[in-house]
């Protein structure tokens, strides 16, 4: 088998979908599962779809055209403000889009005209992370202008916080997301479809909260993929962890003293890591580098340490464990990890069932 690889179990990504999807329908909270870790995936966003979520979202629009040619039956939400160089391939492959200008909305219009089709809109809010979103101070007018606009459809309000600053979105942003929600059907006299929360970081929120207030989806990528909260990096209560693992080959197997001798400066990559014991190690190395995953996160098997990483290879302690030169070392990943291995023409995809046919 090809090494290396991204593993995915996708009856684990079903069951990681099912337990989000049945905890949050407790609390009025649909889910819109995220393929853009998985390259937008047909065989991920089915999994995902047999979860029980109601709709796909992705970031880049050759993922949505991707999930689109599949013939995957489900709702499709761009969620990253579209270019307007890309505005009919929007339209085309995507029944919602997130936005917050009017240049692009003006393209979207034209766009949705030309093609004789309707397109969703929901209006994104800036509330603190400082990333993509009106000040909610300009979210009413910002309606009001949608709704002038032949071809668009004002479907809701939404925002999104932690992944740039780390901003929790906690029960007080999520309250000010409400009433953001009410203001914009106070003024317009529209009904609201989507009050979009957020993205996997407000399940600490969404799973403790007896208050949901007018949050109704969130949108869930690496916590259906990773079992993870991205605010702590553990694992989700209920959720499997296990469902993406990246495997190496072994290339190299040595004794090697375990500190570096002779003078030092810059490493490949900047400071050499400065990770090893004094005395001796079972010094592995893996066909594994930088080109291939981020080395932030990966988890390697029990006994097994990571000492270091450059373009192309991974060095590792080996400790105890038995492998020998062409056996192969699964890792578990992060989020990053998971994004440059999808998507590094360097390594191979395996999706495969486990445990159900």
């Amino acid at each position: 088998m090809t090494a290396p690889r991204v593993e995915v179990d996708l009856d684990a990504i079903e069951d990681n979908t099912r337990v989000l999807v049945d905890r949050l329908a407790t609390r009025g909270i649909r889910v819109t599962a995220v393929t853009k870790a998985a390259l937008g995936s047909p065989a991920v966003a089915a999994a995902m779809l047999r979860g029980g979520a109601t709709g796909l979202g992705d970031s880049r629009v050759e993922n949505l055209a991707r999930l689109d040619a599949a013939g995957l039956v489900a709702a499709r939400t761009l969620i990253r403000s579209p270019m307007i160089s890309q505005v009919d391939a929007v339209v085309r492959h995507a029944s919602t889009s997130l936005n917050t200008e009017t240049s692009v909305l003006e393209a979207l219009s034209q766009a949705s005209s030309r093609l004789g089709t309707t397109h969703a809109v929901v209006l994104m809010v800036e509330l603190g992370d400082l990333r993509e979103g009106v000040l909610p101070a300009d979210l009413v007018a910002l309606a009001r202008y949608v709704l002038d606009l032949p071809g668009l459809h004002l479907a809701g309000v939404g925002t999104n916080l932690a992944c740039q600053h780390g901003v929790v979105p906690d029960q007080a942003k999520m309250d000010e997301l409400s009433g953001l929600a009410t203001d914009v059907e106070a003024a317009t006299g529209v009904t609201l479809s989507v009050v979009s929360g957020g993205n996997s970081a407000n399940l600490g929120w969404a799973l403790s909260t007896t208050d949901a207030g007018r949050i109704d989806e969130l949108r869930l990528g690496e916590a259906i993929l990773l079992g993870l909260d991205p605010l702590t990096r553990m694992p989700v209560p209920g959720l499997r962890t296990d469902a993406v693992t990246v495997a190496a080959e072994l290339i190299e197997r040595q004794t090697k003293p375990a500190r570096p001798w002779g003078d030092r400066a810059q490493a490949a990559f900047g400071e050499p890591p400065d990770r090893r014991p004094p005395g001796s190690v079972n010094h592995g190395v893996l066909a594994l580098g930088r080109q291939d995953v981020d080395p932030d996160g990966l988890v390697p098997p029990p006994g097994v340490a990571v000492l270091g990483m450059s373009s192309d290879h991974l060095v590792v302690d080996l400790g105890d464990h038995g492998a020998v030169v062409g056996d192969e070392l699964a890792f578990g990943v992060g989020y990053g990890g998971l994004l440059r291995a999808m998507t590094s023409p360097f390594v191979a995809i395996l999706e495969r069932h486990t445990t159900r046919v």
